[in-house]
């Protein structure tokens, strides 16, 4: 069975946007902007036969905060700039009552199940509870990448940063 590595995109593959001193998504095409460094790890992570995909909630969308074509502006640079297959997204607010919110575990279920995924050999690697919930709630290791919003939030392995989380990875599948 595939392996895959499911990403959430905010705070990992782009900086979070602060407003009122709280991380928020990106709601501009100038404000979405691909961190520097983050395509050699995961190039290393495909290398080493991981499938990656793209996981991410918007409720900006719900909220109407964010235009649907800005955002899929986003996902096509994701996609064109990172050796990301699929990128996944819940436009749904709280109150909606979805399965693909995160921390629900839709989005990673429905990739499981199109993809032939063992979910308990796959990896979460986000910065937040919901992405650290959606990772246990599917049966995913989860790793947090360390940020000055999420010193609370808890995971199987806290690391630095993207490249600190693809060594752990690698190192973890040479050990079986």
């Amino acid at each position: 069975m595939a392996r895959a590595v499911f990403l959430d995109r905010d705070g990992v593959i782009n900086g979070v946007v602060l407003r009122g001193g709280r991380p928020g998504s990106p709601r501009l095409l100038s404000e979405f902007e691909i961190d520097a460094g983050v395509s050699p790890p995961l190039e290393r992570l495909r290398d080493a036969g991981f499938r990656l995909f793209v996981i991410t909630n918007q409720p900006d969308i719900a909220r109407g905060l964010l235009r649907p074509p800005i955002l899929e502006q986003m996902n096509q640079q994701m996609l064109a700039q990172l050796p990301v297959e699929a990128v996944l997204v819940c436009p749904h607010d709280d109150g909606d009552g979805c399965g693909c919110r995160k921390p629900q575990p839709g989005m990673l279920h429905k990739l499981a199940e199109s993809e032939h995924f063992d979910l308990g050999q796959c990896f979460m690697i986000g910065d937040s509870w919901r992405d650290m919930g959606a990772a246990r709630a599917a049966g995913c290791t989860a790793i947090i990448l360390d940020r000055n919003y999420n010193h609370t939030e808890d995971a199987e392995f806290r690391v630095r940063n993207l490249d600190e989380s693809v060594q752990h990875i690698i190192k973890s599948i040479n050990q079986e």
